[in-house]
């Protein structure tokens, strides 16, 4: 059964990150918390597009130009949004079979090895090595378990979860998101609304403009592709329907694949190799040297359920013919 997406609220305090699909589950209860988390969301953006990123350009250009501190610039790991202006979108953007995006890189919960910063292209570490398998993801469980329980929404985990927290007087409220899940109702309508995001994605495929962010991945040191956060759930969409192909965007290589694709190149010939190479980088599906936990202990083709993609029904001969 198919669940199509409600219109939204036109009074709905939603938070920085609501999606106006969730407008009817929006609540005066938190609505204070919501106003300060849109203050700070409004406030942080406002800084980092009018001076973060002009920073950032002055930056990127004084390594172009190869100005004094230039070498101190690429050593930082060059500034994320100064590259992904200048070399624009589409350089940046791959196409992959989710299917095959099956790694990501995984938090070093023993903190020997500190992150690296969103902030930079290069990274360094072993943030590659520590992978973990998003066909055992929790956001692949939930979407796996909403599907299969489509007209039975009560049965699932995650509504179960919901509703225990409720019942012992602590609902589920964001005000990231500007929701609280207080009666049944709510929950199993905040459960419908991402049924609603898969089954609109079954018909109309992956659309990248629908969500707050790009998917995210980084190019490891052999030149594969790892899964960094953001669009996990769409990601779990995607390859729950087994769409044939979603656009990603490179946020970070690693430094050794960058020193050894640039050769000691500079400035934008540098960069121009670093987009040449990564049309041929493909989604890594090996375990890691430092994963946190073991890996599914099955094969990539017996991960998956069928694919759900409608096909276009070939035209008829006589159609054929009067076209012609």
């Amino acid at each position: 059964m198919s669940r199509p997406l409600s219109a939204p609220r036109a009074d709905a305090m939603l938070g920085p990150g609501g999606h106006p699909a969730y407008a009817d589950l929006a609540s005066d209860k938190i609505r204070h918390r919501v106003l300060l988390a849109r203050l700070v969301h409004n406030l942080r953006t406002g800084f980092q597009q009018s001076i973060g990123l002009t920073l950032e350009r002055l930056a990127l250009q004084l390594w172009l130009l190869d100005l004094p501190g230039a070498a101190a610039v690429e050593r930082k790991g060059l500034p994320r949004r100064g590259v992904e202006d200048f070399v624009g979108d589409a350089a940046l953007t791959l196409h992959v079979d989710p299917r095959q995006l099956i790694r990501i890189s995984a938090y070093d919960h023993r903190r020997i090895e500190k992150s690296p910063s969103s902030s930079f292209f290069i990274w360094d570490g072993n943030w590659d090595q520590r992978r973990g398998d998003l066909r055992i993801s929790g956001r692949y469980r939930l979407i796996s378990d909403l599907d299969e329980h489509r007209d039975h929404l009560e049965d699932t985990v995650r509504y179960r979860s919901l509703l225990f927290d409720l019942q012992r007087g602590r609902p589920y409220s964001s005000h990231h998101e500007g929701i609280v899940l207080d009666t049944p109702q709510r929950i199993e309508r905040y459960l419908a609304v991402y049924l609603g995001f898969l089954d609109d994605m079954a018909k109309r495929g992956f659309d990248p403009a629908r969500g707050k962010d790009h998917l995210g991945v980084a190019i490891t040191r052999e030149g594969k592709i790892l899964k960094v956060n953001r669009g996990l759930h769409r990601l779990a969409m995607a390859q729950r329907l087994g769409l044939p192909s979603i656009p990603v965007r490179v946020r970070a290589v690693h430094r050794l694949w960058w020193d050894e694709v640039t050769e000691g190149a500079h400035g934008a010939e540098a960069l121009k190799r670093i987009v040449r190479a990564l049309q041929a980088c493909t989604p890594e599906t090996r375990e890691g040297p430092l994963d946190p936990e073991p890996s599914a202990c099955f094969t990539l083709e017996e991960s998956w359920p069928p694919p759900r993609i409608p096909v276009c029904p070939k035209p008829a001969l006589d159609s054929v013919s009067a076209g012609a």
